[in-house]
């Protein structure tokens, strides 16, 4: 038999120079664009970071941001281990499974989780740090700065200025407090291995909430001086 060919795809656009948009750009067509149907039940499901050795960064994003270990894939074959992590909602998924088997599959209906891989041996080297997060580090290259594409992730808190008390408290790195730079009420904070965690009000608006004083005592009217580090403009 001779099967049907299949709808055709949305045509996606090759990578070649364009002229200049002057930073302007029309997405209106995206906002109105009907669903495809083959993309149903699709889900964001995971970002992974390679990680220097699995205590500290469990630590951080276990201690730190409260996440849950959900599952974890060991591969001594190919020398490397993955941790899952996120917030899976017991009412939507019910709790993680006690058997290792029943973990993974729970994990991958869990949207938005982060997969650390631990590649053996790397707990090893001198440096702190041994990747590239991206943010015009040289990290893991030759000595020069990379124009980095990758930028952050970012969680949603009932309160940025709390939530960075907390981070400071237990040690973390703040890349930007609250009152930092021109835009208000966000923060960055870094994980062990330097990737970058925007830290924003969940369910509000630009501007967002402020207070007078932040965490690294900036205040609200201060801030000035911090600007994002991608050897781009963002």
């Amino acid at each position: 038999a001779i099967l049907a060919p299949l709808p055709a795809p949305h045509h996606l656009t090759a990578s070649s120079p364009m002229a200049n948009l002057g930073g302007k750009f029309d997405v209106s067509k995206y906002y109105e664009a009907k669903h495809d149907d083959g993309t149903k039940d699709f889900v964001m499901q995971q970002t992974m970071f390679r990680i220097k050795e699995p205590k500290r960064s469990l630590d951080f994003y276990t201690g730190a941001l409260g996440m849950k270990l959900i599952t974890v894939g060991d591969f001594p074959q190919w020398g490397f281990t993955v941790y899952f992590v996120g917030y899976p909602s017991e009412k939507d998924f019910g709790p993680i499974p006690e058997k290792e088997e029943d973990k993974f599959a729970y994990c991958m209906r869990v949207p938005g989780c982060i997969e650390l891989t631990w590649n053996h041996g790397s707990e090893a080297e001198e440096a702190g740090q041994v990747y590239n997060t991206g943010n015009a580090d040289n990290t893991g290259s030759d000595g020069t700065k990379v124009r980095g594409g990758f930028g952050h992730i970012g969680i949603t808190v009932p309160c940025v200025y709390a939530a960075c008390q907390r981070f400071k408290d237990m040690g973390a790195e703040i890349k930007k407090s609250p009152n930092a730079g021109g835009m208000k009420g966000l923060a960055f904070v870094k994980d062990p291995d330097g990737y970058l965690v925007e830290v924003l009000p969940l369910g509000k608006s630009y501007p967002f909430p402020t207070q007078q004083v932040d965490c690294c005592g900036v205040e609200l009217e201060g801030g000035a001086g911090y600007s994002d580090n991608s050897a781009a403009k963002k």
